[in-house]
């Protein structure tokens, strides 16, 4: 079945994003899995955890409206096409990746294509042909059953706490204000990571 938001969202969405793509695709349909799953009624509490930095991330921030600057978005930077959803009213809460039996020969054609070209021995007619594949992949992300893409499983973490405002202190060495949280100790002094980056190398 197509996905179920209006074309005037997904429109939206695309222009929040800047163009449309398989990556922002899939975004889209992880966030229609976490209302579905969840709800989307003022009720949920709704949290985002993200596996991966890629386009999809701008779909979930601007359909479910969680966002890293509330806090109720979170990366983890693993490289997986990953996404955690929680609702911290209930507690309620699973992870979804995408099925890898959904790979097809389009998906492989594409792969290939993608190698060649990463080592510069693409031809002019395959380069042609790698938006094309995209946008294929694209229309079958964005019409199949959500459960045909998704694998559901329990979530791998407890519901993530809600953002603390923390006290800020000043870095004795660029004497810029940082988060308390994110400050390093070394040779009696508080420091920023990028002053205690610097002179830790160097020890």
């Amino acid at each position: 079945m197509p996905c179920n938001f209006s074309s005037e969202t997904i429109d939206k969405t695309i222009d929040f994003h800047g163009h449309s793509c398989l990556g922002l695709a899939i975004g889209i349909r992880a966030a229609e899995l976490a209302l579905r799953e969840l709800g989307d009624s003022p009720d949920v509490d709704m949290v985002a955890v993200s596996e991966t930095d890629m386009c999809g991330v701008d779909a979930i921030q601007f359909i479910t409206s969680c966002t890293y600057g509330k806090g109720n978005f979170l990366h983890r930077d693993h490289g997986k096409m990953a996404f955690s959803f929680y609702d911290r009213n209930n507690g309620k809460g699973f992870r979804t990746f995408i099925k890898p039996e959904i790979k097809d020969e389009t998906d492989n054609e594409l792969a290939v294509l993608m190698r060649k070209d990463g080592v510069g021995s693409i031809t002019p007619a395959e380069s042609d042909r790698i938006p094309v594949l995209r946008e294929m992949l694209r229309k079958r992300i964005m019409t199949l059953e959500l459960d045909e893409i998704f694998v559901i499983t329990p979530p791998k973490e407890p519901v993530p706490t809600p953002a603390r405002i923390l006290e800020s202190l000043v870095c004795e060495c660029c004497n810029e204000s940082v988060m308390e949280s994110r400050t390093r100790r070394l040779g009696g002094k508080t420091l920023c990571i990028p002053c205690f980056n610097a002179r830790e190398q160097k020890i």
